[in-house]
């Protein structure tokens, strides 16, 4: 097997959402396209909570059994069980996470153009110099050699591709067990803590009386998850299955290399303020899909190109968003435990519900932010921890540039 060399235009390593999404953006081309993934069943593991904003049924077409309910209602628990609910106009989906990343998969699987190469890993690249200064990747799988003009990295967090260029990601680890339970279906819940204050422990409503019950936190995994269900009064051992994950965290990545481009987790386009990354990565794909076809037309595959048609485009449309998930995120991750207490107080005047009610978006909270940073409640709250953090408040200003 180590003999055999195959050859393509394009390699995406991983078949998730974000690889076959882009593999399905780009198959009407005829361009040849090889993805690798090194689970043999695609969509599986597990690994999702499974909450994406309804955006995704206007990014993609979304059959209707991939949506398994839809929550109405966003419930903040803070450390001392004080609760915040809010009302917006998102209703979220909860979806299947395996028929979703199955879907353009079983679209692509009978292309003449695509080829699956599943159960395979990714283990290296290095170029291979053409004529006139030219560059190919010659990339080593566990099963063979694979020569290609580009390749494409959607491997998740721990991205083999990433780590080849230079990329490597900060993580938390995140637990989840699916469990039948007694909570509102109608409401999604998040409990905060200083103890798992990476993110958050969450009770997502899967429908059926069937409800996700996870947590995610850079140490202590499983104490925190235990202390979490206990404060929950979840037995663990009622569970009916359980799934674990990795989440990046921090900002938007360089994603653009000498033909090579990173999408989704790999190139931490992940809100840091849920974990969530479905929507960013779909939009991503897109400019991701148009800078491609600009590379073959244009036979240019260089990373200044890459960058100029994907990259910055991509970063005015969400890396500013993601850097107001990640400024968010070190706020609260700043938050004592009685400060969440004080917030949801602050929160609980019913302007400021209705600012959140008719200008929260899941995806987008830019605009939201600096409606709230305009309330004087909101301003005074914010302003001890500036005063206590100046290096924060420089940081804060950066971010929101």
């Amino acid at each position: 097997m180590d003999g055999l060399v195959e050859k393509c235009d394009i390699c995406i390593i991983g078949a998730s959402i974000a690889g076959n999404y882009l593999g399905y953006l780009l198959y009407h081309s005829n361009l040849n396209i090889i993805i690798i993934e090194e689970h043999k069943n695609v969509g599986l593991p597990f690994q999702c909570a499974g909450i994406v904003s309804k955006k995704l049924s206007k990014l993609i077409n979304l059959p209707e059994n991939i949506i398994l309910n839809r929550v109405k209602i966003a419930k903040l628990v803070s450390p001392s069980n004080k609760s915040l609910r809010l009302y917006g106009n998102e209703e979220p989906f909860i979806v299947d996470r395996i028929a979703l990343d199955q879907l353009f998969y079983k679209k692509l699987e009978k292309s003449s153009n695509v080829k699956y190469l599943l159960g395979e890993k990714f283990k290296s690249f290095q170029y291979k110099k053409k004529r006139k200064n030219k560059k190919e990747i010659e990339i080593q799988t566990s099963k063979r050699k694979i020569v290609s003009k580009l390749l494409i990295g959607c491997d998740g967090p721990f991205s083999s591709v990433g780590k080849h260029v230079g990329v490597n990601n900060k993580v938390i680890y995140a637990t989840q067990i699916r469990i039948k339970g007694l909570f509102n279906e109608q409401e999604a819940v998040m409990h905060f803590d200083n103890k798992w204050n990476d993110l958050f422990g969450w009770i997502v409503p899967e429908g059926n009386k069937i409800f996700r019950v996870g947590l995610a936190c850079s140490k202590n995994i499983k104490e925190n998850f235990n202390n979490f269900l206990k404060r929950i009064n979840i037995d663990f051992n009622k569970k009916i299955d359980q799934q674990g994950g990795i989440i990046p965290v921090g900002m938007m990545n360089k994603v653009s290399y000498d033909n090579v481009m990173l999408i989704g987790d790999s190139a931490c386009q992940v809100k840091a303020t849920t974990g969530g990354g479905i929507i960013m990565l779909l939009i991503a794909s897109k400019y991701a899909a148009n800078c491609i076809i600009k590379c073959f037309k244009s036979n240019n595959f260089s990373k200044k190109y890459i960058k100029k048609n994907y990259e910055k485009p991509c970063f005015r449309e969400i890396g500013k968003e993601l850097k107001t998930h990640y400024l968010i995120r070190n706020l609260l991750k700043y938050f004592k435990n009685q400060d969440f207490d004080e917030f949801f107080t602050i929160i609980e005047n019913s302007d400021i519900k209705n600012i959140i009610s008719f200008y929260g978006d899941m995806d987008f909270p830019k605009k939201l932010l600096f409606k709230l940073l305009k309330n004087p409640y909101v301003f005074r709250f914010l302003l001890k921890f500036f005063i206590k953090k100046p290096k924060f408040l420089l940081k804060s200003i950066f971010l929101l540039k």
